[in-house]
């Protein structure tokens, strides 16, 4: 009798950590932190010799050279676009109004610091269940999920008010003729 009671505690126990492995939304799963970034790793350009040394830039410690990658700037260029807007922090006359705008009921000056405690502080209140805390299982979008936003049926309503949504899916709704 002794004996059969140890045995289902060992496996209430063991059916208690795997159930903790479960989190029902295979998205949720399986999130790796300890592998690189394969999209963090960007090719440098070739060096080119200049034709004369007095066109290169004064070198800055810790500042960008000629040969560091630059993806916004070549996505912007391979647009069509100008590349030297994008590093430039200068407000541009178009940018204005949305600037206003944004900031018409003030701007905090620390309102990163802000925002970094407040989400501290989300996460600590909404970290998981026991298990995940114990076995180190990163909770981070499953916190959030509740202020996730749905994007079919955020298309439904937009489809539903008469916006145009060139970039979705077509709707399965509608019948196209041939």
């Amino acid at each position: 009798m002794r004996g059969n009671f140890g045995i289902s505690v060992i496996m209430l126990t063991g059916l208690m950590a795997l159930s903790a492995c479960d989190s029902g939304d295979p998205h949720l799963m399986n999130i790796r932190t300890d592998t690189p970034d394969e999209f963090g790793v960007l090719p440098s350009k070739p060096l080119v010799q200049p034709e004369s040394y007095t066109e290169l830039p004064e070198p800055t410690p810790n500042g960008t050279n000629l040969a560091d990658p630059t993806p916004e700037a070549d996505a912007v260029a391979a647009l069509g676009g100008n590349p030297d807007l994008v590093t430039s922090p200068q407000i541009r006359a178009g940018e204005q109004g949305l600037i206003s705008y944004a900031s018409r009921y003030g701007v905090p000056e620390d309102i990163r610091d802000t925002v970094a405690t407040e989400d501290l502080e989300w996460r600590r209140d909404h970290n998981g269940r026991l298990l995940e805390r114990l076995f180190n299982v990163n909770v981070y979008i499953k916190a959030y999920a509740q202020m996730a936003l749905d994007q079919h049926r955020e298309l439904a309503r937009l489809r539903g008010l008469g916006v145009k949504t060139p970039s979705a899916p077509p709707d399965p709704q509608v019948q196209i003729d041939n």
